[in-house]
């Protein structure tokens, strides 16, 4: 049997929880820090066990003091004393205890001008053992509050704070506030007891009361259940009830497994009062409850920035924003599955009959529409990157060159610069003088896609596809506030994951994910503790952008060879050589439905010459020359008749 273990960076035991001798070796090997970045890996790493420091923010002081915008750097006596007292309380660090859910807990509370502080705890042998700390900066108004007041406040505070261990157990708070006992012996107020202890009795509370430190280090966690809905809750039993049982009170009821609660633990982590899972790509996502998952799934699917994605994408978007529950996936199929608009509107997409080539890094423009006009708006034209899959869109009153250059000057050069290369189709507004004149000024190359031939734009063909389904599962029936949501189908598509660059095109352009209202609502990690206000960090992020990009474009380049590879396999390959007859598809039967009893190939045509990217040169019957791709051909094979003897009816009846 296991009697003690490294779980999270704790080690725990029958005896409590402690700090990792080997972590702390290192700690008390390194030399006073010279700049910013050392102190920041200093405090960072002991700041892992403050939990176990007593008066922690109160002895790192003068180095918290260091990290203030503006403040030089210089490193004097009282950093120096405070660097080793630090270290020296790592290595005396106390045993923190679990509780004694048949014992009565004991809070010390205190206020100062500046901050409340608590402790829980609880009496053994006539010992007072701890089990957490808590201490919260005073803002705004609270500033304001008169001495009886602040320390009420932290009576309140610190019930709020230890609420998931006092429910449904006897508790006595100490203050060293005397008229607290009065204020609680109105008839209305709550049974609590209360005991008036002196200020240098409780020390420890009077200590974290007094403590100054950043407000978003320590943010309070907004619990909103209500203590009359806690019966109904426990009622239905959370898949991690066990897990959070034993990694709070060490328990495990006999008909569970205890061998694999005690191994699974290792992957969690408690932080009151939520459970977080410690997932294999590094980050901590909540454990949510079954009654929580369907809301999470509707809003990463079906709000407004969640597009009606497929299952992939739509787990995607729920890992990102930090919440974990055993069969995700599979519950993310059925939900997606059973979607009513996607059921509606799903579509099948063809096959491509000849081999992909690679692509360019270029831009793709395109004209969506005409729409039901909404104003004087009838047609969404559509930028997107070739890289990034960054897409921009301009609503236009008419699919017209004017429209096509004002996207260029108002949108992609200020805001993203000239690009290299664009690709259009051959439509009278991308054709024009005035828009080649534009781009020919600027040096962007311009090319126009075969006609009829999807693939030839097909990333911005692809971008056009994907709005216009977002759109068609948001806006209402009749399609009349298509341009109110054209702006929630941007943001949906832009912070969706996209396969060829292995992140969100959001995250590609700006160097970190988009967080999501879901994650404020049901409290991610991310929005309870890792509120990063450091400028330096974020800059940081922001060089480390370009090693992002080269990594995305490699990923791309990757994934398309893959794609290539396996498509190519499916496919039977087409090969034309000049002089061939062939047939070509009549694209506008299939696009514009005209002719239903019309043929579908047209031909025969001659083929004059074939390039190696399935553009071919075929010559008609009046000698008329043009460029068709090959996938919309196919060889025309010619009628071979058998030639018939004629006979003479007249000369058999005669011989008869």
């Amino acid at each position: 049997m296991v009697r003690e273990g490294i779980v999270l960076g704790h080690k725990v035991s029958e005896r409590g929880i402690e700090v990792d001798r080997a972590k702390i070796e290192v700690i008390e090997q390194l030399p006073p820090p010279t700049n910013l970045k050392a102190l920041r890996s200093f405090l960072g790493h002991a700041g892992f066990y403050r939990r176990f420091i007593k008066n922690f923010s109160f002895i790192a002081r003068p180095l918290f003091n260091l990290l203030a915008k503006d403040t030089p750097f210089v490193f004097d006596g009282s950093c120096l004393e405070a660097f080793h007292t630090l270290k020296k309380a790592l290595v005396t660090a106390p045993i923190i205890q679990p509780p004694d859910w048949n014992a009565p807990f004991e809070i010390m509370c205190d206020a100062s001008d500046y901050a409340v502080g608590a402790v829980l705890g609880q009496s053994k042998d006539r010992k007072h053992h701890a089990i957490s700390y808590a201490s919260k900066t005073l803002t705004g108004p609270q500033l304001n509050y008169s001495t009886t007041e602040k320390e009420l406040l932290a009576v309140v505070f610190s019930i709020d704070k230890f609420r998931s261990y006092l429910v449904g157990a006897k508790v006595i708070i100490y203050t060293d506030h005397g008229a607290l006992k009065y204020l609680l012996t109105k008839k209305d107020a709550k049974p609590r007891l209360i005991r008036d202890k002196k200020g240098v009795e409780n020390s420890i509370a009077d200590h974290l009361s007094r403590m100054q430190f950043e407000e978003t280090s320590s943010l309070p966690i907004d619990d909103y259940m209500r203590d009359d809905t806690l019966l109904k809750v426990t009622t239905s039993q959370p898949w991690h009830a066990d897990l959070v049982n034993y990694m709070v009170t060490g328990y495990v009821p006999k008909e569970v497994d205890k061998r694999k609660v005690v191994h699974d633990s290792q992957f969690y982590l408690w932080d009151d009062p939520y459970l977080y899972k410690l997932c294999t790509d590094g980050l901590l996502r909540r454990c949510t409850p079954a009654c929580e998952a369907p809301q999470i799934l509707d809003r990463c699917h079906s709000s407004s920035y969640g597009g009606h994605y497929g299952a992939y994408r739509t787990h995607a978007k729920i890992w990102q924003s930090g919440f974990y529950w055993p069969n995700i996936y599979d519950d993310d199929k059925e939900f997606v599955r059973r979607c009513s608009r996607c059921q509606r509107q799903e579509n099948i997409n063809p096959r491509d009959a000849m081999p992909l080539t690679s692509n360019l890094q270029l831009d793709g423009i395109d004209f969506m529409g005409p729409f039901r006009k909404c104003g004087d708006k009838e047609y969404i034209l559509i930028a997107v990157d070739y890289v990034s899959k960054w897409v921009e869109v301009l609503l236009c009153s008419a699919a017209d060159s004017r429209h096509s250059i004002r996207m260029f000057y108002d949108t992609i050069f200020p805001r993203f610069g000239t690009p290299r290369a664009i690709i259009s189709d051959g439509g009278p507004h991308f054709i024009d003088k005035r828009f080649k004149r534009c781009l020919a000024e600027l040096g962007v190359d311009h090319h126009v896609a075969t006609p009829y031939h999807l693939q030839t734009s097909g990333q911005a063909e692809t971008s056009n596809k994907q709005i216009k389904n977002i759109l068609q599962k948001t806006v209402e029936a009749m399609g009349k506030d298509w341009v109110s949501k054209i702006h929630d189908a941007l943001w949906a598509y832009r912070i969706s994951y996209k396969t060829p660059i292995g992140m969100t095109p959001y995250q590609m352009v700006y160097g970190k994910t988009c967080h999501l209202l879901v994650e404020l609502e049901f409290k991610s990690h991310w929005a309870i503790r890792k509120w990063n206000m450091d400028l330096q960090s974020a800059g940081i992020q922001l060089a480390e952008l370009e090693e992002w990009r080269e990594k995305a474009y490699h990923s791309a380049k990757l994934y398309k060879e893959q794609t290539k590879r396996w498509h190519d396999k499916r496919i039977k390959i087409k090969t034309f050589k000049p002089d061939d007859k062939v047939l070509l598809f009549n694209s506008r039967v299939h696009l514009f439905g005209h002719g239903k009893l019309r043929n579908k190939w047209e031909g025969p045509f001659l083929v004059l010459d074939a390039a190696d990217h399935g553009a071919i040169t075929l010559q008609d019957e009046d000698g008329k020359v043009f460029k068709a791709n090959g996938q919309c051909l196919k060889v025309f094979l010619e009628p071979e008749m058998p030639q018939l003897e004629e006979v003479d009816v007249y000369e058999l009846q005669g011989t008869a």
